[in-house]
Formats: structure tokens, C-alpha cells, sequence
């Protein structure tokens, strides 16, 4: 399962979604909505994305996953819109026969989302400034950033 949603996630389902008899290992991994970056205080994170795109993307990830691992089955969910302190940004359940396979497929499956996957975040500074973070750079924000009442767009990029 691929998803896209403004909807919080719902990890317990999400876990359930992939169990199965013939796997003796889950794996979830859920990102979640940090409080401080870089020593800078987060009030909340906006996500923007290409839904089209992302959704291929993940359908291509999954498959190299699934090419390289035991694979029984797979879930990756990404929220988009305003999220608050605490809330779930991405979920990835992974289920396999081991669990070290399990747990490299779904490592493998965040990583590569992070750097492949066209999904923005925009880092909501409790100084009243936002900046867009380069997808795949852990976390460490853009050089561009504005005031949150500066009309002028920041650039988001997929590099």
C-alpha cells in the first residue's frame, strides 16, 4: 500500500495492514514532528508534494525493495499539509520472514524516499521564519529562508 493523506496516520493499522503468518518479523518506522532542528526551535512543519510523482516514485522504491528482500508485505504512508509537534509525517511497515531483512528493507525504504521521493518540508521556526529543507539532507535546513509574512515564495527543490 502507497498513500499520499492530510489525514493522521494511523500506525496501528498500518502495523496490522502487513502482518501475516508467513513473516516472523514487522518492522514500522514512523517519522515524526521534532521540536528542535539544528539547535533551532520547530513550532510545526508544512509538507508539500507532488502527488503523481510521489505516488510513482514509492511504487518504485517499493519494487526495488521487494527486487532485493524477502518481501511479504509492504505499507508507505506520507502525510501532506501542517503538522503540529509530535504527529506522524511518514510511516513505512515493512513485513518479512527475518527480521534483519525486514528491518534493511525498511531503513533502505525511508532513506530512499528521503533523497527520491518529491515531497517538500518546510521547517516553521518559533522566530516567526520559515525555510524549505532540502529533500534528503537529514533534516539540515535550505539556505533560503523567509519571514512568515513575506509574500515571496521560497524555492523547494528536488536536487
Amino acid at each position: 500500500m502507497i498513500l499520499l493523506t492530510s489525514a493522521p496516520i494511523d500506525y496501528h493499522a498500518l502495523t496490522e495492514s502487513v502482518r501475516s503468518p508467513a513473516s516472523g518479523a514487522v518492522v514500522l518506522f514512523l517519522g515524526t514532528v521534532r521540536e528542535l532542528t539544528a539547535g533551532r526551535r520547530t513550532v510545526a512543519l508544512d509538507y508539500e508534494g507532488y502527488p503523481q510523482m510521489a505516488e510513482a516514485e514509492l511504487a518504485k522504491l517499493e519494487s526495488q525493495a521487494r527486487s532485493r528482500w524477502p518481501i511479504d508485505r509492504v505499507a508507505i504512508v506520507h502525510r501532506l499539509g501542517r503538522l503540529e509537534l509530535g504527529e506522524i509525517s511518514v510511516a513505512i511497515a515493512v513485513s518479512c520472514p527475518h527480521r534483519k531483512q525486514a528491518f534493511e528493507a525498511g531503513q533502505f525504504l525511508i532513506d530512499e524516499l528521503k533523497v527520491s521521493v518529491p515531497i517538500w518540508k518546510q521547517e516553521n521556526w518559533d522566530d516567526g521564519t520559515t525555510e524549505w529543507v532540502h529533500p534528503g539532507n537529514d533534516g539540515t535546513p535550505a539556505t533560503e529562508s523567509t519571514a512568515s509574512n513575506d509574500s515571496t515564495d521560497s524555492t523547494k527543490t528536488t536536487e
